[in-house]
């Protein structure tokens, strides 16, 4: 661990999510992302500056969201970290699993998937 404030990869990447979930992804990326970063969100370009745009964008058009990390593991230098994600305060909101890979304490890979959570589910045992 080379990091300056001695975080564990596991801090760091919940640090990174609750970062951007705040509205701040300019501090998240300057303080996380390394500069050969490539994500696998299906939905934008692959590389940092398409998904911190978007990031961008959602925090303008989500200003209450609210990240929930219900789980971080890792194995490595790969983090999974399983969250309950709401756009706004009354949503259900979604399960979401980010998938980190580091290279010397910074986000070099990220993919992440998700599962909106329905409103009538037969499990007793709910999503988290």
């Amino acid at each position: 661990m080379n990091n300056e404030s001695n975080l564990t990869l596991k801090e760091i990447a919940v640090s990174f999510l609750q970062l951007v979930a705040s509205g701040k992804v300019r501090e998240a990326y300057q303080s996380y992302i390394a500069p050969e970063f490539r994500h696998h969100n299906p939905y934008f370009r692959g590389d940092a500056n398409s998904l911190m745009n978007a990031m961008e964008e959602n925090a303008v058009q989500s200003p209450q969201k609210r990240l929930e990390v219900k789980l971080a593991v890792q194995d490595g230098d790969k983090v999974a970290v399983y969250s309950h994600v709401k756009q706004k305060p009354n949503d259900l909101g979604a399960a979401v699993v980010h998938i980190f890979r580091f290279n010397d304490d910074k986000i070099v890979e990220l993919w992440d998937v998700g599962q909106p959570i329905p409103e009538d589910s037969p499990n007793e045992n709910g999503m988290f």
